[in-house]
C-alpha cells in the first residue's frame, strides 16, 4: 500500500483541542457477530480505533491499513507530533484520524485518551496496545531499572489498557483487542534482550487468557507476534554493560514491511484470528520446539556458540 502524502493541518495543543463533533451516521454501530469461525468483524466501515505506538514501525502500518479498511482511528504515541503526522497520512484514506501523546505508563493518560475518542466519535471497538521498549545487555549487567522500565512499558500497559477500555467492549458487547507480542515471546533465541522476551512472553499469555475471557462475551483478541520488522525499535533501546549482538531467529529472515503487518492485522480482525506471525518460518519453528523441546533448546544452543 502506498504511502499518501501528508496532509497539511493546525497541531491542537492537548488531546481535548482534538476534539470535535462528527454525524452519527459516520459511526457504525460497531457490532461483531458470532459464527462458526467466532467473533467477527468482517465489515469495518465506520468502526473505531485506537491505536497505541501508532506513530512509527507497525503502529503506523497497522493505522493506515486500518484508515484503508475504513475505521476512523486514534492514532496515540509517546511522540505527539509523529502521531500527528500518521494521522495526516490516515486522513487521505476518507476517515476520521487524529493523534494524540499517550503515555502508557501512566493510568490516567490512558482515562484520558478514552474520554478524548468517545467524545469526538461516540464509541470504541478496537484497540490496538503496540507500545514495546528493549533493555539489551549480558543477564547479570542490566540493572533492576531496566527490567522494570520494560515490564511497565510492555506488560503493564496492557493492563492499564484492558482496566480503561474493557469495561466498554463489555457493555457494548462486541469489539476487538490486539496486542503486539513478538516471536521473541514464541522461543528463545537469543539472551542478550531478556527483559524484552519475558516481556513479550507475557504479553502472549495475557493474550491467551484474555482470548479466554473475552471470547464468549463477543469481543476477539489478536496477538501479533512478528519476527523482523523494518522498524525504529532500536531508538526505543538501551544498552548496559558491554556491547551485545542482536540476533534474528533464523540467521538472514528478511524484515517484514511494516505496511504488510497492518495489512495482517486488518484481515486478523476481520476473521477472528488469534495468533498473528509475520514469517512462515516462524510456525515451523513452533513445530519443532513443540514435537521436541529438548532438541529445540539443545540446537539454539549450539546455534549461539557457533555464532
Amino acid at each position: 500500500m502506498p504511502d499518501a502524502p501528508a496532509l497539511s493541518r493546525p497541531a491542537p495543543e492537548t488531546c481535548e483541542d482534538a476534539v470535535r463533533d462528527i454525524s452519527d451516521s459516520d459511526i457504525s454501530d460497531g457490532r461483531s457477530h458470532q459464527s462458526h469461525r467466532g467473533v467477527l468483524m468482517e465489515d469495518l466501515l465506520g468502526k473505531v480505533a485506537l491505536v497505541t505506538g501508532g506513530g512509527s514501525g507497525i503502529g503506523r502500518g497497522s493505522a493506515l491499513a486500518l484508515a484503508a479498511a475504513g475505521v476512523h482511528v486514534a492514532i496515540a504515541d509517546v511522540d505527539r507530533d509523529r502521531a500527528m503526522a500518521v494521522a495526516d497520512e490516515a486522513s487521505w484514506r476518507g476517515t476520521d484520524c487524529f493523534g494524540m501523546a499517550l503515555d502508557v505508563n501512566d493510568l490516567t493518560a490512558f482515562e484520558t485518551a478514552r474520554d478524548v475518542i468517545l467524545r469526538r466519535l461516540g464509541r470504541i471497538d478496537i484497540v490496538m496496545n503496540n507500545v514495546g521498549v528493549v533493555a539489551a545487555g549480558l543477564p547479570e549487567e542490566i540493572p533492576l531499572h531496566e527490567w522494570e522500565r520494560t515490564m511497565s512499558t510492555n506488560v503493564l500497559s496492557i493492563v492499564r489498557s484492558n482496566a480503561t477500555f474493557l469495561p466498554l467492549l463489555l457493555e457494548q458487547g462486541s469489539g476487538h483487542v490486539v496486542n503486539t507480542a513478538s516471536a521473541a515471546g514464541l522461543f528463545q533465541y537469543e539472551y542478550e534482550r531478556m527483559p524484552y522476551s519475558v516481556s513479550k512472553a507475557a504479553v502472549i499469555a495475557l493474550s491467551e487468557a484474555l482470548a479466554l475471557y473475552l471470547h464468549p462475551r463477543h469481543v476477539g483478541v489478536t496477538c501479533l507476534c512478528p519476527g523482523p520488522v523494518a522498524t525504529n525499535i532500536r531508538q526505543q533501546m538501551t544498552f548496559s554493560g558491554a556491547p551485545v549482538r542482536m540476533r534474528p531467529p533464523i540467521k538472514g529472515m528478511t524484515p517484514a514491511d511494516p505496511m504488510a503487518v497492518g495489512d495482517l492485522v486488518v484481515d486478523a480482525i476481520r476473521n477472528d484470528r488469534f495468533l498473528v506471525l509475520t514469517h512462515p518460518e516462524l510456525h515451523e519453528l513452533l513445530v519443532e520446539r513443540a514435537m521436541d523441546p529438548e532438541g529445540f533448546l539443545a540446537a539454539r544452543i549450539r546455534s549461539i556458540e557457533e555464532g
